[in-house]
C-alpha cells in the first residue's frame, strides 16, 4: 500500500523515489492527478539531477483546448514495494502522478487537510 496526505490547498500527495541510470535516487512529493493520463511528470532539473535518458517526444491536450509537444524519458521509481521501470514526462509544474501508475489500484482519501491517501492494489481479475 502507498499512503500520503492531503494538503491544505486539497491535493492529494504521496511521496515516492525516483532514481535515474546512474543510481542516483531523489524522493519527490506528487500530486495525484486523474486528469493526467500518463504515468509521471517531473520538472526539468529534477530530470537533470537524475540523468534520465531522452526516450521520445509526446504531445498533449491541456484542460483549455491548447496542445503542448513534450519530452519523454526512461525512469525508475519504487512503487508499492518493487522498482517500475516508467515514462517520465517532462513539465515545468510540481511532479504529477497520472492515471496509468494508478492502473490496478484503489484509490482512497480523505478530502480535507490532513486527511490519508491510500493506494492499494487491486486483486487480479479471474478469467472467466
Amino acid at each position: 500500500m502507498i499512503t500520503g496526505i492531503v494538503t491544505d490547498n486539497r491535493e492529494a500527495v504521496v511521496s515516492l523515489t525516483v532514481s535515474g541510470p546512474n543510481g542516483h535516487q531523489e524522493t519527490i512529493h506528487a500530486v495525484i492527478d486523474t486528469g493526467f493520463d500518463g504515468w509521471l511528470s517531473l520538472p526539468p532539473p529534477t530530470i537533470a539531477i537524475l540523468g534520465l535518458s531522452w526516450s521520445r517526444r509526446g504531445r498533449a491536450q491541456l484542460a483549455d483546448g491548447s496542445t503542448t509537444i513534450f519530452d519523454i524519458f526512461d525512469g525508475s521509481l519504487l512503487w508499492d514495494g518493487a522498482i517500475r521501470r516508467i515514462p517520465v514526462d517532462e513539465a515545468d509544474t510540481a511532479p504529477l502522478l497520472g492515471m496509468a501508475l494508478l492502473e490496478d489500484f484503489e484509490l482512497t482519501m480523505q478530502v480535507r487537510a490532513g486527511g490519508k491517501v491510500r493506494l492499494k492494489r487491486l486483486p487480479k481479475r479471474s478469467r472467466s
